[in-house]
């Protein structure tokens, strides 16, 4: 009983939305609620619908759903669910219902009846008798059938496409976009938009042109205006107005309206078919060549008989071309998805079954037309009354009806004008059906219904499609046709502009170009409909399982192959026309790069090219003129060392992979993701392309021993390291030194490259910029005014060595607010000189945007430089390269590849040696250019040597004693960090090498941009962490920026080819 009052009290508390369904067993579809389950059995949620609504990624979920977090740690009292904040589609408030009753639609009024009235257009009347008068009536079938194969083809993959999932509104445009993606989706949608606002018009006019001829036929040439355009502008601006009234007054009325056209449209044929069987009534009809049913008419009529019209000569395919539009209306229905009950029920079977009717049409009338009607007729009743009463050989039968003067093309003959005319006949009146029905009227009254509800379905669907367009925000100023009205929530404002974009194309009165381009507008979505399903099949995502299985992708893929022929067949200058504005429009999306995530299969796809070119480049033997320099950044969160990973940048560029390595200490997965997001987001936002990589670690040396081995993917791994210099390296915890000094280790045991970046205003800017993820800025200034942030933040403030936030702990030995240094023989633009050319070259955002201090305060401009060192280009600059030692290359590969980057493009390369003999040093000379110019290597200078080994000032060696000696310790054992006797006696020699280094250094470089210089070898058990820091140290100090560099050993130049 307490159980059962429970139930009831959720019941009444939830109202229409329960969904708890309690029997005699207690079955329960939901455990939310349920206090029986929830508390004493299970915290565990069990399926319903509602948990998978609104997935925007693999990432979201529903707020129902307990997190995992809830379910694993007994301790963790978080709040329920993880997308609290989830995103609808809806640009209104979601949760705000609107006013107004809510129409929605079965599948036969919403698809069957709509693809009927736009499949049954006008051509059915007009164009139906023309074809076969010209291409007879076996080819006319083949044109028939061909049609709509086209169009049975593409309803299948339509309808796989739309039954993968709910379908919302916007038609083909959401089916296409959701499946291929928002670069072909949106132009497709802007495309079907424009299409179908000027396919109101063409529909208009249509109906204005048969008005008119009923009025000169039936009406004595009565004229509302002057007969001719004006007409057509006067009568097509009243239609367009009641069509527009229509629309807003609702969908209901619309398909009211639409009814009762359809029962015209209907009631027309069928007083066509009562003709057809009924004969003619009267000689004049007859002598206009419809003769009634006649088997020699029949076989007369079976054959081809292709003539000119206006001067072109006329052939199957042409007369395919004039045909076709007369089935393109099968998306009709599906343009209304958004006003349908059951999208993925309604869209396959009233599609596909209003083609099958309308096909059964298209066959049965062309053999009425053919066997009742002839080709060509003069018309002349006198002539046709005398051959029939008075004419022996007719009377006795040895005449047949085709021998009448008044038929055939012989008898046309105008001798007053010296020309061959038929007015009537097959290939020379449009009207036919109206000839044949049993009452003509009411066939101007079909062409009417066609016409007009043609137009009203285009009238409809063009502004829905906008809709669903302008909310998903591809293009610009197009959201404020987001916003809908009512319960049906009708694109009023899309009306309006499909109203306006309407009335200028009556006003022109001729558009027959133009109807020829809508056709090739539909045809390009209908190519793309088949080409989605197609593209979805062979990717075989386990996100494509549509419910309608009846297609197959490579059929799907012939239909859209056959769609773009059709394309060329109709127009081919129309086709390149189109062609190209799908281009143009696919690459205006793709270069906005809109921030959508709908699961696409050019998504799908991305992965699957991704990871079989990952495989098939596991079998690619490596090739030394095949390296690339594959980088691990050990950046830390990459905000915080621009520099250093603008140099990683700057080196892989479009060339190579780079990877941002970011250590830290522990944190639970929800600090993990925003954390992970964060840094990305900080990439794209740069434009860098990199991958981030975060690793839980209690120190460096663990942290980075694990990138090393775990980064990457296949071949696709980092074959170097570049990290920054850690300048704190003698006021750190030996510790700290010590873990840094074995990550130097563990990479060369990895067979790694290693890069080591100083700086003078050093790498790290945690406490200078702030991360826009982070905190966007509320406050773009600090106490009201243009605050320099280096005016405000103590450099003192920096934290030295903190690993869970700084990564590798390198930091800088001078303050990231000191100036500058630059060379005397370097013309340097400035950030804001940089901004300004990025303006030029209208690239979205500029380096001054791109970083600010807390609270967005503006940086001075010698922090912006300092920053952009990698960013900025340098007009005139030298790059000195040391090259010490042989490590196979990377030492002389790095500076080139800088040099060959459009900022760096300008920079010489000055390529120092050591000699091996003081008396050869031309030899030496001589030598490094010979292989330089091998390596196909441009420089400036070579420069050798000669006497590295002599003997350090004495000043010189003073100076690094005092550097190293708070590390000297009596004690022999060592601790890896302290210097013994022993130690400091064994390295005597390379201590001085390394100090007349910094000599020649001095001497040769001070005025550089940038040095590179072969990295001292860290020998094993031989050299400890704080004499190896202090040779790098005394050798960089005070020097412009500085990249020490040390290849594996292997050879990545050649000159081979």
């Amino acid at each position: 009983m307490g159980s059962g009052s429970d139930t009831m009290e959720l019941q009444s508390n939830r109202g229409d939305d329960a969904h708890v369904a309690v029997s005699s067993h207690y079955s329960v579809y939901e455990t939310k609620y349920q206090k029986s389950l929830r508390h004493y059995l299970t915290r565990e949620a069990l399926p319903k619908e509602s948990n998978y609504r609104n997935l925007q990624s693999i990432v979201d979920g529903s707020s129902a759903r307990p997190t995992l977090d809830e379910l694993h740690d007994s301790t963790y009292h978080g709040q329920q669910g993880i997308s609290s904040n989830a995103q609808t589609d809806d640009p209104e408030d979601p949760g705000k219902k609107k006013g107004g009753k809510v129409i929605k639609f079965g599948w036969l009024e919403g698809v069957l009846m709509r693809c009927l009235l736009n499949i049954w257009g006008v051509m059915l009347f007009l164009r139906v008798s023309w074809m076969v008068g010209q291409a007879g009536l076996w080819q006319a079938l083949s044109i028939v059938i061909s049609a709509n194969l086209v169009t049975t083809i593409t309803a299948i993959s339509m309808s796989a496409v739309a039954t993968n999932g709910l379908i919302e509104g916007g038609g083909v445009y959401y089916m296409i976009s959701r499946s291929l993606g928002p670069e072909f989706g949106g132009s497709i949608g802007l495309m079907f938009t424009l299409a179908n606002s000027i396919a109101v018009s063409t529909y208009i006019i249509g109906f204005v042109n048969s008005m008119q001829d009923m009025l000169y036929y039936y009406f004595d040439g009565l004229q509302i205006v002057d007969g001719g355009l004006n007409d057509v502008r006067a009568l097509g601006t009243g239609v367009l107005v009641a069509l527009m009234a229509l629309a807003i007054v609702g969908m209901e009325w619309v398909t009211r309206v639409q009814m009762g056209l359809l029962f015209l449209l209907i009631g027309s044929q069928i007083d066509f078919l009562i003709g057809a069987f009924v004969g003619p009534l009267d000689d004049e009809s007859q002598a206009r060549g419809f003769v009634g049913l006649s088997a020699v008419v029949f076989n007369e009529n079976m054959g081809a008989d292709y003539r000119p019209v206006d001067g072109q000569e006329q052939g199957f395919f042409s007369v395919f071309a004039v045909f076709f539009p007369a089935v393109t209306g099968i998306v009709a229905g599906a343009n209304l998805s958004g006003d349908l009950k059951n999208p993925g029920e309604a869209i396959p079977k009233g599609t596909l079954l209003a083609i099958a009717i309308t096909l059964v049409t298209y066959i049965i009338y062309p053999f009425l037309i053919a066997a009742t009607v002839v080709r060509d007729a003069t018309g002349d009743v006198e002539a046709f009354q005398d051959f029939i009463y008075n004419n022996t050989g007719y009377l006795n039968g040895s005449l047949t009806v085709l021998d009448a003067p008044t038929f055939g093309l012989d008898n046309c003959y105008n001798p007053a004008e010296n020309i061959t005319e038929c007015k009537f006949g097959l290939t020379n009146n449009f009207q036919v059906m109206e000839l044949i029905s049993a009452w003509g009227p009411l066939i101007y009254a079909g062409c009417f219904a066609a016409t007009l509800s043609s137009a009203i379905a285009s009238l409809v669907g063009a502004p829905r499609v906008l809709q669903a367009l302008a909310k998903d925000k591809l293009y610009p100023g197009l959201h404020i046709f987001a916003k809908g009205y009512g319960g049906n929530n009708d694109p009023i404002r899309g009306y309006v502009l499909v109203f306006i974009l309407s009335l200028g194309c009556i006003m022109i009165g001729d558009l027959n170009l133009v109807s020829t381009l809508l056709s090739n507008f539909f045809l390009a979505s209908y190519s793309l409909i088949n080409f989605s399903c197609f593209h979805a099949s062979l990717i075989k995502s386990p996100g494509w399982r549509p419910a309608f299985t009846y297609y197959n992708q490579w059929v799907s893929l012939a239909g859209g192959i056959m769609c773009l022929a059709v394309m060329f067949l109709i127009d081919y200058v129309t086709a390149l026309i189109t062609f190209i504005i799908t281009v143009a429009l696919y690459l205006f999306v793709s270069y906005r790069k809109p921030d959508v995530n709908w699961g696409s299969s050019t998504q799908a796809a991305t992965y699957v090219s991704a990871l079989k070119a990952t495989l098939d480049l596991q079998t690619v033997e490596e090739h030394v003129k095949n390296y690339r320099p594959q980088i691990l950044v050990l950046s830390g969160p990459p905000s915080t060392r621009p520099p250093l990973v603008d140099l990683g940048q700057l080196i892989t560029k479009n060339i190579s992979m780079l990877s941002c390595g970011h250590i830290a200490q522990k944190m639970d997965w929800r600090q993990r993701s925003v954390l992970i997001k964060r840094s990305n987001n900080w990439l794209t936002r740069h434009k860098i392309r990199s991958f981030y990589h975060l690793v839980e670690a209690e120190d460096l040396e663990k942290g980075a021993l694990n990138m090393f081995q775990l980064v990457g993917l296949g071949k696709l791994k980092p074959n170097m390291v570049l990290l920054g210099y850690k300048s704190n390296w003698n006021k750190c915890d030996r510790a700290d030194l010590k873990a840094y000094f074995n990550t130097l280790h563990a990479a060369l045991n990895m067979q790694l490259g290693i890069a080591i970046l100083r700086v003078p205003a050093g790498l790290d800017y945690s406490q200078i910029i702030e991360d826009e993820d982070a905190a966007p800025p509320t406050q773009p200034y600090i106490n009201g005014g243009h605050t320099d942030l280096a005016d405000v933040v103590d450099p003192s403030l920096q934290q030295q060595g903190q690993l869970a936030q700084d990564g590798t702990g390198s930091e800088a030995s001078t303050p990231p607010g000191s100036p500058s240094t630059e060379r005397a023989n370097t013309v340097v633009i400035s950030a804001e000189e940089a901004a300004a050319n990025a303006k030029k070259k209208k690239r979205r955002g500029s380096l001054s945007s791109l970083y600010h201090g807390p609270g967005g305060a503006k940086l001075s401009k010698d922090v912006m430089n300092n920053i952009t060192i990698f960013k900025r280009k340098l007009k005139k600059a030298t790059i000195d390269v040391w090259w010490l030692y042989d490590d196979g290359g990377l030492t002389l590969l790095l500076p080139y590849i800088l040099t060959t980057r459009s900022n760096w493009s300008g920079c010489t390369l000055r390529i120092f040696a050591l000699a091996n003999r003081k008396d050869e040093l031309d030899v030496e000379q001589r030598s490094m250019a010979t292989l330089l110019s091998k390596f196909r290597i441009d420089y400036g200078d070579v420069i050798v040597i000669p006497d590295a080994m002599r003997k350090a000032s004495e000043s010189a060696r003073a100076d690094f004693e005092q550097s190293i000696e708070e590390f000297k310790t009596d004690d022999e054992t060592g601790d890896g960090c302290t210097l013994t006797e022993t130690e400091l006696f064994s390295q005597k020699d390379k201590t001085n090498r390394h100090i007349r280094l910094r000599e020649m250094l001095i001497e040769n470089s001070m005025e550089a941009n940038l040095i590179v210089m072969t990295l001292p070898m860290p020998r094993k058990t031989q050299v400890s962490a704080s004499l190896y820091m202090a040779w790098l140290d005394y050798i960089s100090k005070d020097m412009p920026p500085f990249l020490f560099v040390r290849g594996n050993q292997q050879s990545v130049l050649t000159f081979y080819s």
